[in-house]
């Protein structure tokens, strides 16, 4: 058998993918026990190891902190750390004006007084706090089609997926709604209401 040169031997490794360069070394023992040359690469003490990229540390599963897209689809919330705990504000609505194309009032608020301000960027959740079971719960949450808050508590059932849990005192009078991810707010975004 005739042996390549050596700048043959470098042009064909240049172009074999490392998996086969690889397997030819493992072969090679068997020949060097039938009495054949050994074409053994140089023993791993003298091999310089491979250079392999750093793996990347796996992703945390992500918390409720970011937009979510309420379970009618018409309405966004974002979650956002505020203080020691979690708010949402409303920044997206399907239809934030009304028939005079003026926008949506909190009209139904129990709070004379609030019912002039724009339900569209208006703060809808607050007060959150982590529990120990991953859970954040003890806030309060504003429906402005009801004109009325409620606790709520607040949980991942999937990394997308927000279960949003309202109730008054006894969560076993409860109501759960799922709420899904959007990676971003829809536009156009709501302008920020000052909660009152």
């Amino acid at each position: 058998m005739i042996e390549p040169s050596r700048h043959q031997r470098r042009h064909l490794t240049g172009w074999l993918p490392a998996f086969a360069l690889l397997s030819v070394g493992l072969a090679t023992p068997s020949f060097a026990q039938q009495g054949q040359p050994s074409r053994q690469p140089p023993p791993a003490a003298t091999r310089q190891p491979a250079q392999q990229p750093a793996q990347p540390a796996p992703a945390q599963p992500p918390g409720p902190v970011g937009v979510w897209i309420d379970h009618t689809g018409r309405g966004a919330v974002e979650i956002q750390p505020c203080g020691a705990g979690l708010c949402g504000r409303i920044v997206w609505m399907q239809q934030p004006l009304d028939k005079r194309g003026q926008p949506l009032r909190d009209q139904l608020n129990e709070n004379r007084r609030l019912r002039e301000r724009p339900i569209c960027g208006l703060q809808v959740i607050g007060d959150l706090k982590p529990m120990t079971d991953g859970s954040w719960d003890r806030g309060w949450i504003y429906d402005p089609e009801q004109g009325e808050s409620f606790d709520v508590e607040v949980r991942l059932s999937a990394p997308d997926v927000l279960q949003v849990k309202g109730y008054k005192g006894l969560k076993f009078l409860s109501e759960t709604f799922q709420w899904r991810r959007a990676a971003q707010p829809p536009a156009p975004i709501c302008p920020t209401v000052n909660p009152a």
